[in-house]
């Protein structure tokens, strides 16, 4: 049977960049999911994108859907039919729902009796009739953040379609979507090749694409736009201040890119130059230029989505709108100056942070108290440091320059803390107690960040399970999921001895006044809650069933739960690690809780007994010192090396003895193996 390709391109008014890269994902994500379930085979998927078009290419699929034979079941036998064989009126109705007469009912034996059931085959369908259900039904199911509908017609997408171009093996698949037909008719850029044109093919689509100025590939135009802004910042005697998120962002706003360079006033460099940064980046989706010394420039690269005759028209354009947005960062820095932070930590006081939470001054002396103990504990010696820290972190929440520029929190503190003369180490904490701000992101370099960021996390999570503002599904509007995975990755990072559960204890009792809810309820939610984001986040790095028997044991203290992975995760790479496995947990099943006592030598009855327990008594103190210092590969080598005894003590003992004195102190003999790992790993989860 020959295979075809599918061809599929959704025409559209401007869809934001921000919906491109998902919708993409979802069109392959829904196709391989209807071309499984319509029984189509297929080599490969690619979607593409640009801000006026989806496209999807899927090849090797072939141009018959196989038959296949189907089974119904259906009531039992007993039922269907009276004692003698008359069908009854369950069996009628049930052969009538399924299409069929009630004699090619069969019967088929299964675990829990006879049950009488409709096998019918099922002749496959030409490929090019089911994808003209599948294609509209796909496209109805892409999901964007915010859909709309025009006219009369019952449909949603991102933005109004204007044309489809369906094809498989050439032919026009036929359906429609709204009021837009499928076709063979594609257009070319909006302003550069504003013309339609056929497509046979999706190797011809390409090619008349790119002659009709569109870039389809996203990665492609991704490169040309690397090329480009690399280039152009050389051009201007700098070098270019690499930014991937605003270079995916502007992929996905342009079909034809092309780069072109202006300059600003460098009166403006006098403002931090952070604010300059996110202020070109944010609200132009400009491109910073650095000197060989990495600082800033007074000039910017922007990407247009033409060519034009004379880029200096443009270059003026963006100037013009940059200047203005400049000019009101610099007033906003000027005007800030004049209030000290201290006098905006009072002005906190009128922040509500949370309607059921109080104040941000509230929150503040919160975390401030928590900041201060971490510090205590971890690092006296920057314990004022960290007080004033914590104290000063929200102050410039009520600038004006945070107000008109929400990305520079904590950046501008920091700026204006050292214009007040802070010290640089209390300036810094300031900006890094923001820190993590993304998934994977930057993580506070100093203890004072560190302490204060975890400190006004912690607050943040523990308060909103305190007052019902639990995460639900995808809704998450306070960022605690964020927040949590931020916690533990600065605990990790940073090693430190801290005691999760006692974190959350000293956080409950400075919110008991707040709190709507028991407090133990709080915790074990919490405690739930932050399992869920360590395990998901060390499932990424190591196996996962190395992960939970691990944390079945424990993760209150972090990073001893990730050293405790690491070496499961490196005792699993052993070549006799199955039959380890197998051992290991054959003593767990038999002791389970385990048996509390001593072990006696003088009821042993076998050499294999007093092999077993001395092999055990030489190990228990080097395995105890290598626990004493995290060295749980050693730890699990010296158990392993009883591998050997205990094979040995099952093939020869009869542990469940007549004797309840012996049996007893063979539970207990091999409650004494299962204990030497018992703090380390449930290895009754491992596989």
């Amino acid at each position: 049977m020959s295979s075809k390709e599918l061809f599929l391109e959704i025409g559209t008014e401007e869809i934001p960049a921000g919906f491109l890269p998902k919708a993409m994902a979802e069109m392959e994500t829904l196709i391989a999911k209807e071309l499984g379930s319509a029984r189509l085979t297929y080599d490969s998927i690619k979607t593409l994108a640009t801000p006026r078009r989806l496209v999807l290419h899927v090849t090797g699929i072939p141009a018959l859907q196989p038959d296949a034979e189907t089974t119904a079941m259906g009531p039992a036998k007993s039922i269907a039919f009276g004692a003698e064989g008359k069908p009854s009126k369950a069996a009628e109705g049930f052969a009538r729902g399924q299409g069929v007469d009630v004699s090619q009912l069969t019967v088929i034996t299964t675990d829990k009796g006879e049950y009488v059931a409709a096998v019918k085959m099922e002749t496959g369908r030409p490929t090019h009739q089911l994808l003209s259900e599948i294609l509209p039904r796909l496209m109805g199911n892409i999901s964007f953040k915010k859909s709309m509908r025009w006219g009369d017609f019952d449909v949603r997408f991102a933005r109004p379609i204007h044309w489809i171009v369906a094809l498989f093996d050439g032919i026009v698949v036929p359906f429609s979507f709204g009021p837009i037909e499928s076709g063979t008719i594609s257009r070319g850029h909006r302003f550069m090749g504003n013309t339609t044109f056929p497509v046979r093919d999706f190797a011809s689509y390409l090619d008349e694409c790119e002659r009709h100025f569109v870039i389809v590939d996203p990665e492609k135009r991704k490169e040309i736009i690397r090329r480009e802004i690399h280039r152009t910042a050389e051009a201007a005697g700098g070098r270019l201040l690499p930014d991937e998120a605003l270079l995916e962002e502007v992929t996905f706003l342009c079909e034809y890119p092309s780069a072109v360079h202006g300059t600003f006033s460098a009166d403006f460099l006098e403002v931090p130059k952070e604010v300059l940064i996110t202020s070109m980046k944010s609200h132009q989706r400009y491109f910073s230029v650095l000197d060989k010394d990495g600082k800033l420039l007074n000039c910017f690269i922007t990407i247009n989505n033409t060519l034009t005759d004379d880029p200096s028209v443009v270059v003026k354009g963006n100037e013009r709108v940059l200047r203005a947005r400049l000019s009101d960062a610099r007033f906003f820095f000027e005007e800030d100056k004049k209030v000290k932070l201290d006098d905006r930590v009072e002005a906190l006081k009128k922040v509500v942070y949370q309607q059921k939470l109080g104040t941000s001054y509230e929150k503040m002396e919160r975390f401030r108290a928590l900041a201060e103990g971490l510090s205590a504990k971890l690092n006296p010696a920057v314990k004022v440091q960290t007080a004033r820290a914590a104290t000063l972190c929200k102050a410039d929440l009520v600038s004006g320059m945070v107000c008109e520029f929400p990305e520079v929190q904590g950046i501008m503190g920091r700026e204006y803390a050292l214009l007040e003369g802070e010290p640089a180490e209390v300036a810094n904490a300031i900006a890094e107690h923001y820190m993590p701000t993304q998934a994977g992101g930057e993580l506070p370099a100093s203890d004072i960040g560190a302490f204060v960021s975890i400190a006004d996390k912690i607050d943040t999570i523990c308060g909103c399970f305190g007052v019902g503002l639990i995460p639900t599904g995808s809704a998450d509007p306070y960022a605690l999921r964020r927040s949590a995975l931020g916690i533990i990755n600065i605990i990790i990072e940073k090693e430190y001895k801290l005691s999760l559960s006692t974190l959350i204890d000293e956080s409950l009792t400075l919110l008991a006044a707040k709190l709507v809810r028991p407090a133990a309820e709080v915790k074990a939610d919490l405690l739930d809650f932050f399992r869920g984001r360590f395990v998901n986040l060390m499932s990424d790095r190591y196996p996962s069933d190395a992960v939970d028997a691990a944390v079945a044991v424990s993760f209150d203290d972090l990073p001893d739960a990730v050293s405790r992975i690491a070496a499961l995760a490196a005792f699993k790479s052993r070549p006799d690690f199955g039959e380890l496995a197998v051992t290991f947990k054959r003593v767990g099943n038999i002791v389970k809780e385990g048996v509390q006592g001593k072990v006696s030598k003088d009821l042993f009855e076998n050499p294999a007994e007093n092999a077993l327990a001395a092999s055990v008594n030489n190990v228990e103190m080097t395995v105890a010192a290598a626990i004493g210092v995290q060295n749980y590969v050693t730890a699990f080598t010296e158990i392993a090396s009883l591998r050997g005894d205990v094979d040995e003590f099952f093939d020869k003992v009869m542990v469940m003895a007549e004797d309840e004195k012996v049996r007893q102190n063979r539970l207990t003999l091999l409650t004494s193996i299962s204990r030497l790992f018992a703090g380390i790993a449930d290895f009754g989860r491992l596989n």
